[in-house]
């Protein structure tokens, strides 16, 4: 049979699942299918549903005229709730469909859109998170461009309301103050709530100044538990001998860089909360999903080195005690209301992302078939890797050689591309992407090199916080060990060497250039420059502080931050670079590739700068995507070739 060749069309032009959700009976998955890049001026996407048990295919509950998102069972397992724009493009209201007719009808209206969503225990109840509706004051002064915005003021925080399906009536407690309502869970025996809220909408300073309550939704009375530790998500309830416990995610306290944890803490019936304790402390995995369970401790999704595994909390101990290893990387787990069946997004070395569902203890079924087009094509040979960094640590990563190949037809063209994060990981999974790509590339006859040096994820806390402060310092000479070990092992040339990445992995490409000469060409995606001008612009000022080591204003510099900055360097970079970004990126602003450029152009630098209109931190137009992925591999062809 021939092989189907890769085109950059056939990576962008698919379709991938997410935020899946399984019924509380187990017998029923939902899940949103969404295209990989979007053709017009909004995304779209579709709710699917499909049978446990796969006696029945899966089928399609809404088209692709919208944006569906959020999908959440009722309790009876009949009923699918579920985020929509249909009514008017790009404003969310909730809808509900029905899994046997098929009906699907709105259920709000509310001016401003819902932002989240919560069907409760009790029939025609739901949770509603969203801001106030625009009062008339608001319209004019949007009429009359009368828009002059102030710090502080006209602040419009998501709040929680409770929502009577069957008569449209709509309460709001007044239980939080202006407090951000981000995540809501019920108790399974009483219908209480836990809520979450931010001190404020925005990620800097909200996502670090988290805090936990209590709500009871027939009453509205209130209740304080106090502060939760910085980035905190994911709540979930468990009975334990002491009474009911919270268990939730977050950075591992008390610093802003580092390993997630699991965190816990016992919920009296009055008096203060207990102690945030870390259930995960001294492990070597990380946690990456928190999942309810009603009638059990809660199930985790950890990332384990190269693999996911699924883990369960062990209220004896308590620790985390493993039920399941999935091969590759699994995301978006979900249970049923026993936590006897799973769900999840799953890919591996040569199969795309699927949705698999079974027993917990496994193995998982692939309900869905997304990508049946990309069958024939010819993988390069993927590779796990195990090595060790000049300090002795253990690092592990992955190796494609050329498709077709073998090693021994080396050594090779060799790309090394770096993670983003720099708390994320390469899994084994299907390398292929619209940034640049493994298989993208080993296509195209280049080896590549998947390296997760230490400030990733899988590692447990310790192999991550060692980034903080030292980013490019602790994570780049790992990157090096991988380089030098592939080269004397005679897979990589080491007169044909590249290097890019997207974000951190940008970063470190940027970086690279600036400590060594021995690399042909490089691609910095929406990569940092200048941590300091990073902690004072983008999104996450506090965490990139945190990764920089310093914000800019502790005194007249020299300042920590530009010891890793990459602009710091700018002077000695001889390699040619290709500079990507996105033109209203919120995370990385594009003032960092703007510094970059105008810093290599000072110096004389062959590069080449381009920025995509409308794009955020990832580039989701199908026409920026394809030059994404030609522009990048014509780059390393170039020099190379």
């Amino acid at each position: 049979m021939a092989r189907a060749p890769l085109t950059a069309e056939s990576v962008v032009d698919g379709w991938a699942p997410q935020a899946v959700t399984l019924s509380p009976d187990g017998n029923w998955v939902a899940y949103v299918v969404a295209p990989l890049a979007r053709a017009g001026d909004r995304p779209v996407s579709e709710l699917w549903v499909a049978a446990v048990d796969g006696a029945t295919a899966p089928r399609r509950l809404t088209s692709d005229e919208a944006y569906e998102s959020a999908p959440r069972w009722a309790a009876d397992s009949r009923t699918v709730h579920f985020l929509s724009d249909r009514a008017e493009r790009g404003t969310a209201q909730l809808h509900r469909v029905g899994l046997v007719d098929g009906a699907t009808r709105a259920v709000t209206a509310w001016a401003g859109g819902v932002s989240g969503h919560l069907p409760l225990a009790e029939p025609d109840l739901v949770v509603l998170i969203a801001a106030d509706e625009p009062t008339a004051e608001d319209e004019r002064r949007v009429r009359e461009r009368d828009d002059a915005r102030v710090r502080g003021e006209r602040v419009r925080p998501d709040r929680l309301r409770l929502l009577d399906v069957g008569s449209g009536r709509v309460r709001t407690p007044d239980a939080f103050g202006d407090r951000h309502v981000v995540e809501v869970a019920q108790r399974p025996d009483d219908g209480l709530l836990a809520v979450l809220t931010w001190s404020a909408p925005e990620v800097d300073p909200g996502l670090v100044e988290p805090a936990l309550h209590l709500l009871d939704p027939v009453s509205g009375v209130a209740r304080d538990l106090g502060p939760a530790a910085a980035g905190a998500s994911s709540l979930v309830w468990w009975a334990a001998a002491d009474g009911w416990h919270l268990a939730y995610l977050a950075t591992t306290p008390p610093a802003l860089v580092g390993g997630d944890a699991v965190l816990d803490v016992t919920v009296p019936s009055r008096g203060p909360a207990g102690e945030h304790r870390n259930l995960t402390a001294g492990t070597t995995v990380c946690p990456s999903g928190l999942v309810q369970v009603d009638t059990g401790p809660p199930l985790v999704l950890v990332a384990d080195g190269l693999d996911t595994a699924i883990h369960r909390l062990d209220p004896d101990g308590p620790r985390l005690a493993p039920v399941s290893r999935v091969e590759g990387l699994a995301t978006s787990l979900t249970t049923s209301r026993d936590g006897d069946v799973v769900a999840a997004v799953l890919s591996t070395s040569y199969r795309p992302k699927d949705v698999h569902a079974g027993p917990t203890a496994g193995p998982l079924t692939r309900l869905s078939d997304l990508r049946p087009e990309l069958r024939d094509v010819r993988w390069g040979v993927q590779q796990r890797l195990s090595y060790r960094a000049a300090d002795g640590l253990p690092l592990d990563g992955l190796l494609i050689l050329p498709a077709g190949r073998a090693p021994d037809d080396g050594p090779f063209p060799l790309v090394t591309l770096v993670h983003g994060g720099p708390y994320d990981r390469h899994a084994d999974r299907l390398m292929l992407d619209w940034h640049p790509s493994g298989q993208w590339l080993a296509t195209a006859g280049y080896a590549v090199f998947l390296p997760n040096p230490r400030g990733g994820r899988g590692h447990g806390h310790d192999f991550a916080v060692r980034v903080a402060g030292a980013v490019g310092l602790a994570d780049w000479p790992d990157v090096c060990a991988g380089i030098d070990l592939l080269v004397a092992d005679g897979v990589a040339d080491p007169d044909r060497l590249g290097i890019g990445g997207w974000s951190h992995g940008g970063f470190l490409a940027a970086w690279a250039v600036g400590q060594t000469d021995r690399f042909r060409a490089a691609v910095t995606g929406a990569g940092i420059s200048d941590w300091g001008m990073l902690a004072a612009t983008g999104e996450q000022g506090r965490f990139e502080a945190a990764l920089g080591g310093s914000h800019g204003w502790e005194g007249p510099g020299p300042h920590h931050h530009d010891r890793l900055s990459p602009i710091s360097y700018a002077a000695r970079v001889r390699t040619p670079v290709l500079i990507l970004h996105g033109e209203e990126d919120t995370n990385v602003p594009v003032s960092q590739a703007e510094f970059f450029h105008r810093a290599l152009r000072a110096f004389g630098v062959e590069h080449e700068y381009v920025v995509y209109p409308r794009e955020n931190h990832a580039i989701r137009e199908r026409s920026h995507q394809l030059d994404v992925l030609r522009r990048t591999r014509a780059w390393f062809d170039r020099w190379l070739g």
